[in-house]
């Protein structure tokens, strides 16, 4: 994947994350309920790019963020 890609995708979770008042800890553990096998650490590396994101993963954060897929991939709308 586009590495600035990842960047731009990471930074609209954090953001969306952050709007929701959620800490990278809370998400790591809801996404663990979920099944998925991700830390805090993972989370703070997908919000900065360095991590790269699954499919999966993307859409279980769509659901605990209560959120779109556009505002993962092109950013919240004000």
């Amino acid at each position: 994947m586009n590495k600035e890609l990842e960047k731009n995708i990471g930074n609209n979770i954090r953001e969306i994350r952050e709007s929701r008042k959620m800490t990278q800890e809370t998400l790591a553990a809801r996404l663990q309920v979920l099944g998925c096998d991700i830390t805090r650490s993972s989370i703070a590396k997908i919000e900065v790019g360095q991590r790269h994101l699954y499919p999966d993963e993307i859409v279980m954060i769509k659901e605990i963020l209560e959120t779109d897929f556009d505002s993962i991939f092109y950013g919240i709308k004000e």
